[in-house]
């Protein structure tokens, strides 16, 4: 599976990521850059413009993700 490769990978939130509340990280994969809705892996709050480490994926369009 394709998206398997996001795992690794870092990213920057575009949409505050909370605890309970899926926001939203861009990741660059396949040549471009992708938007994936997106949850705090230790259920802390990401503010937008913050880096992130995708852990875990939830297809078919969400990921998982700690700050880096």
């Amino acid at each position: 599976m394709a998206d398997q490769n996001l795992i690794g990978k870092t990213g920057r939130v575009t949409g505050r990521v909370g605890p309970g509340r899926i926001g939203e990280v861009m990741v660059p994969i396949r040549g471009g850059t992708e938007a994936y809705h997106a949850y705090s892996a230790d259920d802390q709050e990401i503010l937008s413009g913050t880096r992130v480490l995708v852990v875990e994926v939830l297809p078919p369009r969400t990921v998982v993700v700690t700050p880096v």
